[in-house]
């Protein structure tokens, strides 16, 4: 009897370091948001699911799903990339007055009734100039910047006209309810960084002396974040692979900024196509970013949140612009 409870007390002392050892593992792995489970060195064979493709679902936008047709929020993307009046050494508390305004508006191809969908394409698309009114007159910077010339803002609408002619857009393409202005579609705005919607606008708005409109007032899927949250995850799985389930995976990880062209190139896409600093080709550019993300089934969803009373130093009473240089 004694026997026996010498060799239990001497298997327990081998075998609890590796269950608390599996244990760690496994809270380690459940906390780091990637999988609910590490990966076995050696992957079990199921015959049942055989041939099948494996889903891994998640909550975060950008995080890419094995499956490469996925269940996907939204039904319609606005895909916008406002130019902006600017001048040398000016910092973002700069009251930028919109000049261009494009939106390319995708659509998926092959939407299920449950919501799945791998395949986006462009349906439609918007752009038009704008005049500013606080300072009517471009900086050679921003010309050679953005390639819109002083002739083209000067027979351009002024930003109250285009936003109405964007609305009367959205509206044509059943994307709001002309009268209520509500959403007819599940739709978010994208763009290149947080800036366009959420600042650009808003700053607009204000000197426009007018409301964002509700269908602005919308949360952005931020492009640069979706792919740079993908480039993470792909490098979290090679470090997984390289040194195995003990170091920590949102541990050393270098935050990436990409701009359009370095996105482009990431996905294995071809070159930045048109020039660069164009709001219309900014916006195709883009869209072909989203179109891969989908392809590659990846959740797309806004990321990015809009406020739309924020305010700048320069915001004076009244509509009051006090800015100097």
């Amino acid at each position: 009897m004694w026997d026996l409870q010498l060799l239990t007390f001497l298997l327990l002392l081998i075998l609890l370091p590796t269950v608390l050892c599996r244990k760690r593992i496994l809270q380690h792995y459940r906390c780091s948001g990637i999988a609910s489970q590490p990966p076995s060195s050696k992957p079990k064979k199921n015959t049942r699911n055989s041939g099948r493709s494996r889903k891994i679902r998640t909550t975060r936008a950008g995080t890419p799903l094995v499956e490469p047709q996925v269940v996907q929020p939204i039904e319609v993307f606005l895909v916008v990339d406002i130019e902006a009046t600017c001048q040398q050494g000016a910092d973002l508390n700069f009251p930028n007055e919109i000049i261009e305004f494009p939106v390319c508006l995708l659509q998926w191809k092959d939407r299920t009734p449950d919501g799945r969908a791998g395949k986006l394409e462009i349906v439609a698309e918007f752009r038009s100039y704008v005049k500013p009114s606080w300072r009517p007159l471009l900086t050679g910077f921003c010309t050679d910047l953005t390639g819109i010339t002083q002739e083209q803002v000067n027979d351009a609408p002024l930003f109250p006209q285009v936003l109405a002619q964007c609305r009367q857009f959205l509206v044509d393409n059943g994307v709001i309810d002309p009268d209520t202005e509500r959403p007819l579609a599940r739709y978010c705005w994208c763009s290149d960084g947080p800036f366009d919607v959420r600042d650009f606008m808003v700053k607009q708005c204000f000197i426009s002396k007018i409301s964002l409109p509700i269908w602005l007032q919308r949360d952005v899927l931020d492009v640069r974040m979706a792919v740079s949250n993908w480039l993470k995850y792909r490098t979290a799985q090679g470090a997984m692979r390289a040194s195995g389930v003990t170091q920590h995976l949102c541990r050393g990880l270098t935050k990436r900024s990409l701009n359009i062209p370095a996105q482009l190139r990431a996905l294995g896409l071809s070159e930045f196509e048109g020039r660069l600093h164009s709001g219309i080709d900014d916006s195709r550019n883009i869209s072909r970013v989203i179109v891969e993300l989908a392809r590659r089934g990846i959740i797309l969803a806004p990321n990015t949140t809009i406020y739309p009373r924020k305010r700048w130093s320069w915001m004076g009473k009244h509509g009051q612009i006090i800015y100097h240089i």
